[in-house]
């Protein structure tokens, strides 16, 4: 399938804010496998901070970076309004970005190991009226891609259903929320998805509920892509004559890694971005690599701007230089 080289990515999912702790140990250590089932521990963390995150707002950030204008359509509460407005400072058009006063924005708090191992919970908060967004009119009258984040799973199977009504590509991603859905909800969300994306945990959870094979997931989509962490991602696609599987490797990291919160947003942006200048498969995973990197070197899922310049310089030090990626940032590549 080729998306139209016109119009603008829309993303939908959740905007939060991030609550990230670090324990100075390993959360395996302090797990008795015989007493799961009664599990009670708590795990005292030296440090704490609060920073912007959300799927949605996370994957949109990635885009602006580089060189995308997507729509965000999403909610956030009586304590959005800032962050909505350095949203589109950065790029981003929040034209679909609900506020709603009575509640709090949602917030998302996460334990992050010394192996990088987490532990999380969410609060809904001002994301469960995402169901009451609608993609018809505006938000997909030039829709090219909708990405269907971890949102409020009534908002998810609403804009799944819209895009098929409305026969306009769309990406699911169900990841976070794979614990939540059921086995007919993902069955229904991933029904005529140009690509569906989740993690190999999250794939497994997916396998397990819905009773699909591999090979059943890949006969109903034409992409599907699964990230393995630090080995890389695996990506499987309609080609020309025959299903095509491109095994991507992580870019080189130039700093420590502090922190894995957004780097697989960070991932679907590139990878998104990728497909948007009509790289090759193997290349778009690699502008997702690339960009999940810079994340994990970030303390949270935002990381600071960086230029064209130092992104085309990244890619080139982890796989070399690809020509193609001056599309990036070349008026031809741009959208929105």
């Amino acid at each position: 399938m080729i998306l139209p080289e016109a119009g603008r990515v829309v993303v939908t999912g959740s905007v939060a804010f991030d609550y990230l702790m670090r324990f100075p140990g390993r959360f395996v250590e302090h797990l008795i496998p015989d007493q799961m089932q009664r599990l009670s521990v708590s795990f005292l963390v030296d440090e704490m901070r609060r920073v912007p995150g959300g799927c949605g707002s996370n994957i949109a950030y990635g885009l602006a970076l580089l060189g995308e204008r997507p729509l965000l359509l999403a909610t956030a509460g009586c304590d959005g309004a800032e962050y909505r407005d350095w949203l589109e400072r950065q790029g981003i058009d929040v034209s679909g970005l609900s506020i709603h006063e009575d509640v709090f924005t949602a917030s998302f708090f996460v334990s992050t190991d010394q192996d990088q191992n987490q532990l999380a919970s969410f609060y809904t908060g001002a994301m469960a009226r995402a169901r009451d967004l609608s993609l018809r009119g505006a938000a997909a009258s030039d829709a090219a891609l909708v990405v269907i984040s971890p949102n409020d799973p009534e908002a998810m199977a609403r804009y799944a259903r819209e895009c098929r009504d409305l026969a306009v590509p769309f990406l699911y991603d169900p990841s976070q929320q794979v614990a939540r859905l059921s086995g007919e909800d993902l069955v229904a969300g991933l029904d005529g998805a140009f690509m569906l994306i989740v993690n190999d945990y999250e794939f497994g959870i997916l396998r397990q509920k819905t009773g699909l094979s591999r090979e059943d997931l890949e006969a109903r989509v034409p992409a599907l892509v699964v990230t393995h962490g630090a080995d890389g991602s695996t990506i499987s696609a309609v080609g020309p004559r025959a299903r095509e599987r491109h095994e991507i490797p992580v870019a080189s990291l130039e700093k420590d890694a502090l922190d894995p919160t957004g780097v697989g947003d960070a991932y679907r942006a590139g990878l998104v971005r990728g497909i948007r200048i009509g790289a090759p498969w193997e290349v778009a995973g690699r502008i997702g690599s690339v960009a999940a990197a810079i994340v994990l070197e970030s303390q949270g899922p935002q990381p600071p701007r960086y230029s064209g310049e130092d992104f085309l310089a990244r890619y080139a030090r982890s796989f070399g230089v690809e020509p193609l990626l001056e599309r990036l940032y070349s008026p031809e590549g741009a959208a929105g």
